[in-house]
């Protein structure tokens, strides 16, 4: 089943209009038990340790589901006032370490690009193709397997992402950019400060740490699997299509209720990049109500694990493939190369 260019506006528009009061109760329902949860974490301190690292375990859930918060209203769709968007927004990126206005461009930039091989580089994960991997350098292809380690990518990757590049801003970033960044980095470090002299600097790692990381670890890993799957969507600039990159390059990612309430429905990926501004309490009703729109890729827990295998595309095999399938095709893709250019 495809879907006709001029008919999916029509099928998702009812779902764009955000409402108020289901915004204001997630954010009651979200930062409220966040807040509470650090307290008890606190609390649970002079009890156990492993009591604390159960508590910011469930912090840290609330803490992705207050990202998802954040990441609608840099969509403008948690609320239908722009000022709110923006005022709740960077507040909870102050509570996720994340500037609104800085994520705000390279994100929108992502779903401006998602799936286009000339464009990417901004908001995405590195992805190399088979002929780029063949023609890298010994220095390029290792950083190239180093990024895409797990390792590297779900443990170093929140720590550097939302402890040191988010601190900076970009290059060419507006004035009201710049200065989004400076205050969230200052209402952080003043905050962090103040939990320091509080409860002490040991009592605070325990707590933020594990929180911190779990969540980073959590955010990185949605966001890598949604569009990191065998056959998702690459196309040249000249082939690019928005609706096939939303629909075929962005997964529907099934996860038990518990798990999809507390990811704020992002699982349901592909109606969020066809339209942004669903807000994600309406994505799943988007979903369930259009018999189009549940014709796409279905990853669940289990199945989603094989992703983290697939690291090259493969351009014209329309798919991404293992470094140990990259071992016996590295000789072929320069000899066709050869090839083309003999004739």
């Amino acid at each position: 089943m495809t879907m006709k260019k001029t008919g999916w506006r029509a099928d998702i528009a009812p779902y764009e209009k955000p409402q108020w009061k289901m915004s204001m109760w997630q954010i009651v329902n979200t930062v409220g038990p966040f807040l509470v949860l650090w307290v008890l974490a606190f609390l649970s301190l002079s009890v156990s340790v492993w009591l604390t690292l159960l508590v910011d375990v469930l912090a840290a859930g609330f803490l992705v589901r207050i990202f998802i918060i954040f990441h609608d209203c840099c969509h403008k769709s948690f609320f239908r006032n722009k000022w709110a968007n923006e005022a709740v927004g960077t507040l909870m990126g102050i509570l996720t370490f994340v500037p609104f206005h800085q994520w705000r461009h390279t994100h929108a930039v992502h779903h401006a690009s998602s799936g286009n091989l000339d464009r990417r580089g901004v908001g995405d994960i590195w992805t190399l193709t088979a002929q780029e991997y063949v023609e890298a350098s010994r220095l390029r292809k290792l950083t190239y397997r180093l990024y895409r380690n797990p390792v590297i990518m779900f443990l170093v990757g929140p720590i550097y992402i939302f402890l040191i590049d988010y601190r900076f801003n970009r290059k060419r970033a507006g004035m009201k950019e710049r200065m989004n960044t400076y205050l969230t980095n200052a209402v952080i470090v003043g905050t962090c400060g103040l939990l320091i002299w509080g409860i002490g600097w040991q009592s605070f790692l325990l707590i933020e740490g594990p929180m911190f990381l779990l969540s980073g670890m959590a955010g990185i890993w949605l966001f890598y699997v949604q569009h990191n799957y065998e056959e998702t969507y690459y196309e040249n600039e000249t082939e690019w299509d928005y609706v096939k990159a939303a629909m075929h390059g962005s997964s529907f990612y099934r996860l038990p209720r518990v798990l999809q309430w507390i990811t704020g429905n992002i699982g349901y990926h592909h109606i969020h990049h066809l339209s942004p501004r669903v807000p994600n309490y309406h994505l799943e009703k988007a979903h369930q109500a259009n018999e189009v729109l549940r014709d796409v890729q279905t990853i669940t827990l289990r199945t989603s694990l094989q992703s983290l295998k697939f690291r090259i595309w493969h351009e014209e095999k329309k798919r991404f493939i293992t470094f140990r399938e990259m071992k016996v095709m590295k000789v072929k893709l320069p000899q066709m190369k050869a090839a083309v250019k003999l004739d």
